[in-house]
């Protein structure tokens, strides 16, 4: 019986030095196995030649983003060149391209230039890190595919941030830039927002005044981007509120936009409403609590956020 217990121990013992010896060779695998990363090399090999000259468009768009760039952030972020690379052609190509624009390697931007505190430029893997760094990972890859298709021409830019030089690829075609890191990155926009107040009609068989507030996002060339708002409508006698209407929206291209409201006083001496309004860049991200009726923002990306409540008398 000794002899059959001593045996047994012998045999789990190899068993386990077995196991061992397998995970590690299997680790010793793994690490000879280095991670293949595609380069903008492997990418030009799925480019064929497109465009003979750059689109007006696009042109007139890079120039003006110059003289934004200049006149708002001097020459903290410059464009020092623009090289062309030709017309996107396979599937792989635009699978590496989205690769590319995600890799952590790769330069970004965020911020509004309005407000040049607020501008942050550098690696991807740099600016973000754990689940933030995860986030706008998918955010740009999620945007860009619907964005990058075969056909797409591709430039790629030259920048120079506070004497760091830097490339990024921008996607354009005949109608514009598509997509590109820095300029997708970064916004104009004045955060104290626009608003407008109905004229008087005395004339009007039913007395109503209105209220109309809104928020907009400008890319870096000046063209209106995106939009954030709320109105309120008040129908009334006298001084007396008999209904309210309230209306919101939010868009962004290239982004995220979400807009809610609600009546919250409907007759009596006034109307009053509750908006909730937020819109950001791709690798931000925005959430709405219904609890509390508000927008909220998570991670570093360009945006405008705007929580309130709107009261409107007769």
């Amino acid at each position: 019986m000794k002899k059959l217990v001593t045996t047994f121990k012998l045999f789990a013992v190899i068993s386990v030095l077995t196991l061992i010896a397998c995970q590690d060779e299997n680790l010793e695998t793994m690490q000879e196995t280095p991670i293949t990363k595609v380069s903008v090399s492997d990418l030009k090999k799925e480019i064929i030649p497109g465009l003979k000259t750059i689109p007006e468009n696009v042109q007139t768009q890079i120039n003006d983003s110059k003289k934004n760039l200049e006149q708002y952030l001097k020459n903290d972020l410059q464009i020092t060149g623009i090289t062309v690379l030709g017309k996107l052609s396979t599937q792989r190509g635009i699978e590496i391209s989205q690769e590319l624009i995600s890799d952590r390697e790769q330069f970004t931007a965020t911020g509004n230039i309005l407000e040049p505190e607020t501008v942050k430029v550098g690696k991807i893997g740099t600016l973000f890190s754990g689940d933030q760094l995860s986030e706008a990972q998918k955010g740009l890859q999620e945007t860009a595919s619907g964005q990058i298709k075969a056909g797409t021409e591709i430039l790629e830019v030259s920048w120079n941030y506070k004497g760091e030089k830097f490339t990024s690829l921008c996607f354009y075609n005949e109608s514009g830039i598509i997509w590109d890191n820095v300029f997708a990155g970064l916004v104009m926009m004045d955060t104290r927002g626009n608003y407008e107040v109905s004229p008087t009609d005395a004339q009007a068989k039913v007395a109503s005044k209105w209220y109309k507030q809104w928020w907009t996002a400008n890319w870096l060339w000046g063209s209106k981007r995106g939009e954030i708002g709320y109105q309120i409508t008040i129908y009334y006698s006298g001084s007396t509120v008999s209904n309210v209407d309230v209306s919101d929206w939010g868009n962004i291209s290239l982004g995220k936009a979400k807009s809610e409201s609600k009546v919250i006083k409907r007759t009596g001496a006034y109307g009053q409403c509750r908006y909730a309004l937020g819109l950001c860049t791709p690798v931000g991200s925005l959430s709405f609590n219904s609890s509390n009726f508000s927008v909220s923002f998570s991670g570093l990306g360009s945006n405008v956020v705007s929580n309130g409540t709107k009261s409107l008398y007769p």
